[in-house]
Formats: C-alpha cells, sequence, structure tokens
C-alpha cells in the first residue's frame, strides 16, 4: 500500500481552534512551527481514508494470527526513509503487558505505527496529548484503543489489590469500569477488559482536537480486544 506523506487539510479556524485544546493539554510543543498551524494544504490524491486505514490493520492481524506476516517495512533502506521524519497511519493506544507489541501483531513495521503504551491501556492526560500529536500533527487516520485477554492492571483492579507506589493510580483509572461491567453475563475479567476499552474511548473523543478531526472525516476511534491464546484482534464497541 502506497502511503504518501499525510497532510492536513482544515480551514484556518479549525487549526486555531485545535490549537487553543491542543496547547490545554501541552500536545503543541516548541518544536511545532507557526506555518503548520496556518498551512491549507489539500491532501495527496491517494491519501489513505480512516476506514482503510482501520482495514490495514485488521489486514496485518489476520496475517499474523494465521503465521503469514510480510514483515514489511523492516529494512535498512525504510530505516533510512523515516529517519528524515514519521507519517503513521495508525495510531494505538494499548496496554504495557510484553505479550502485546503492536507492529508485530498487526504485522506493520518502521514508520507505520503511532504507540502509547500504558498498563490497562489508559488514557492519561499525557496518552491524550501523544495521540492527539499523532493525529493532528503527523496525520494518523486512526486511532485504536486495544485492551487484551488476561489484563494483569484489570485483573487487579477487580480484586482491590492493594499495591505500592504510583501503581495504584493505575487501578483507580481502571475501577469505574470495573464497577460498569458488573452484572454482565459472561467472563468477569473479559467484561471488564472490554468495558475499560469503551470507557478509554469515550476519554479520547471528549478531546477538542480529536473530535474535530472525527467530524472533518479525518479521523476514526475504534476499540479492540487481543486474544493472547490465538493473536486475534476483535472489534469492540
Amino acid at each position: 500500500m502506497s502511503r504518501q506523506h499525510p497532510q492536513i487539510n482544515l480551514s484556518r479556524r479549525s487549526l486555531f481552534k485545535f490549537s487553543a485544546g491542543a496547547i490545554g493539554t501541552g500536545v503543541l510543543t516548541a518544536g511545532l512551527s507557526s506555518n503548520l498551524l496556518a498551512a491549507e494544504i489539500a491532501p495527496a490524491e491517494d491519501e489513505i481514508t480512516p476506514d482503510k486505514a482501520l482495514q490495514e490493520l485488521l489486514d496485518g492481524n489476520e496475517r499474523f494470527a494465521q503465521r503469514k506476516r510480510r514483515n514489511p517495512h523492516q529494512t535498512y533502506s525504510r530505516l533510512a526513509e523515516v529517519a528524515k521524519g514519521q507519517k503513521p497511519f495508525a495510531s494505538i493506544l494499548s496496554c504495557a503487558d510484553s505479550r502485546v507489541p503492536s507492529e508485530i501483531v498487526f504485522d506493520q513495521g518502521l514508520g507505520d505505527l503511532f504507540v502509547c503504551r500504558v498498563a490497562g491501556n489508559i488514557a492519561t492526560r499525557e496518552e491524550i496529548g501523544s495521540l492527539e500529536f499523532g493525529s493532528l500533527v503527523l496525520g494518523s487516520k486512526v486511532i485504536m484503543v486495544v485492551g487484551h485477554e488476561r489484563c494483569g492492571a484489570v485483573d487487579a483492579a477487580i480484586k482491590g489489590a492493594e499495591v505500592p507506589g504510583q501503581i495504584g493510580s493505575l487501578l483507580e483509572a481502571i475501577k469505574p469500569s470495573v464497577e460498569s461491567s458488573k452484572g454482565k453475563s459472561g467472563d468477569k475479567l473479559e467484561n471488564a477488559c472490554k468495558t475499560n476499552v469503551l470507557a478509554q474511548i469515550k476519554k479520547l473523543k471528549s478531546s477538542p482536537v480529536l473530535s474535530e478531526l472525527i467530524k472533518a472525516e479525518k479521523l476514526k476511534i475504534v476499540g479492540a480486544y487481543y486474544d493472547l491464546d490465538t493473536g486475534k484482534i476483535s472489534i469492540v464497541g
């Protein structure tokens, strides 16, 4: 699939609106030039759409699950290419679990994915800010929030585990989803994991930056659940 540099096709009024929201979350750093904010550039004719970006992720995972990986964009020539600049087609908010490496399970390579990983795949202010940057500035067309089977962070939140240090802050962020999932039929942990994914999507969609991109049909936010045993991704919500 051919991927061109993502372009931003927004009015100046929209860009100023994005800027105000982004500055509030610390997204726009000193390195973001004023020229970028003022630009009105038409998208490339073959620019990837949010739907196509999502399908690319799903197709890559299908290859991984079927043991037919292509291992794209993992050559030294690709390394040299992306050293000049990044243009990821998708962003992933996933758990920090070592068994869920995004580039591998989606069969992607260098420069393809903008990945944020945190235990429990929670959308903190910092994670939201990073994903705003990935979508608004770098041009990512889809954000996928990925929960997974037997998530330790969610399990600890269900059990009300007493933990040291800052680990408790992660569990506190997950507890509302645990409460919301109570009473559902099926596996308690799986239900809580999937409910947590939907809760984080809701947080992301409350971002003025991301919501404007969604309205402009420049972005799609979806949830997913990863099966540790099969390597298969399924859409949540």
